[in-house]
């Protein structure tokens, strides 16, 4: 007799007690070290990030090792906890390499499913923030895109997310994923100018670099694809931070500026706007806490919640980022006002780890409908 088929489980898109002292810790930290001003001013220095942030928020709070098993040295948490981390990371647009290195590189070496050797130690110092890691692909680099970009340790990586402040870089070859040092013989990391001056780029030339080998080709695709798979799905939890800041600075405005004697919030048009806004926030929450409770379970529709939430999100993250900027008038066009951060990040997101377009795609494939 054929046992009858379970149900899908139901997502979980609720955020659990722990969850929210989580990110009152985080938004905490953050308030202190990273508001606007100090932002602004990281972005116009030769260092973006604060290594006391950093510090403090992988070791303090322990955020870098949420997705490190305990016998590894981390938190033994999930993606869950990682896109709350992340949604307040968007909030404040901090220049931090905790996607990269926290989620995208980590989650590439737990692909590898090593108890033991170079790629087990490597993932304890990153879970303990003694190191930072990064995935040398393109910074745009889907994960049906994921392989080799290199057939051996020789040549250039253009694009690659903050390669500049990176300790270890891990570069898929067509002989499988190596662990190289930023700083070896070989190495050069060029600085680019990137759209969102928060979040570097750097293009990679190795020229004869020595490294670790970590996975053959085979294992090694295979990793690069769920390093990217779990950075485009908690990206969206990013991207959902920095949607709800800009509603929610939007609407305090729009209460506090008056003209004609009333607040411009009140007018009619403007209502209209925000609460337009409002209801595509709603919507973008659903959609990344979908995918990050399907990474968390890893459930095999995880590829098709992560292709929903970037096809979503990344709009809306635009589309609150420009109403922002367009709401505060005159103040939002200057530098000395943070929008403009705020729609940069956006904008560079929108194409990270693919397109929306690149996305609805693989929806469409997943699902076995006529492509867009």
């Amino acid at each position: 007799m054929t046992a009858p088929a379970q149900p899908p489980a139901t997502p979980d898109l609720l955020y659990s007690q722990d969850e929210e002292d989580l990110r009152s810790a985080v938004r905490a930290l953050l308030a202190d070290r990273a508001d606007a001003p100090k932002v602004i001013a990281a972005t116009e220095s030769d260092t973006p990030y604060d290594p006391r942030l950093w510090s403090s928020l992988a070791t303090g709070i322990g955020a870098a090792g949420l997705l490190v098993p305990e016998r590894l040295g981390g938190q033994g948490a999930s993606h869950r906890e990682a896109a709350v981390v992340l949604e307040e990371l968007g909030r404040a647009v901090a220049p931090a390499p905790y996607l990269t290195s926290s989620v995208v590189a980590t989650e590439t070496l737990l692909a590898l499913g090593a108890g033991d050797g170079p790629a087990a130690a490597l993932l304890g110092e990153l879970s303990s923030g003694a190191r930072t890691a990064v995935l040398a692909v393109p910074f745009a680099t889907p994960p049906a895109a994921a392989g080799a970009v290199l057939a051996a340790l020789d040549g250039t990586v253009r694009g690659v997310a903050d390669a500049a402040v990176a300790d270890v870089l891990l570069v898929p070859t067509s002989e499988g994923l190596y662990a190289v040092g930023a700083a070896d013989p070989g190495v050069a990391v060029q600085p680019l100018v990137p759209l969102d001056l928060t979040r570097p780029l750097a293009a990679v030339t190795l020229t004869g670099a020595a490294g670790t080998l970590l996975a053959d080709g085979d294992a090694s695709a295979t990793a690069v694809r769920r390093g990217l798979l779990a950075g485009a799905g908690l990206l969206a939890s990013e991207q959902l931070g920095l949607a709800e800041w800009c509603l929610t600075e939007t609407v305090r405005y729009t209460r506090e500026r008056h003209q004609f004697n009333r607040p411009v919030g009140s007018f009619q048009s403007l209502k209209h706007r925000m609460a337009q806004l409002w209801l595509e926030v709603v919507s973008a929450r659903a959609a990344a806490r979908n995918a990050a409770d399907a990474l968390a379970t890893g459930s095999p529709d995880a590829p098709l919640a992560v292709a929903v939430a970037q096809a979503y999100c990344s709009g809306v993250a635009v589309h609150a980022a420009e109403e922002c900027v367009q709401l505060h008038g005159g103040i939002g066009m200057t530098w000395e006002h943070p929008a403009h951060l705020y729609l940069k990040r956006a904008k560079a997101d929108s194409i990270a780890y693919g397109t929306a377009g690149r996305h609805r795609r693989t929806v469409a494939e997943l699902a076995e409908l006529p492509a867009p």
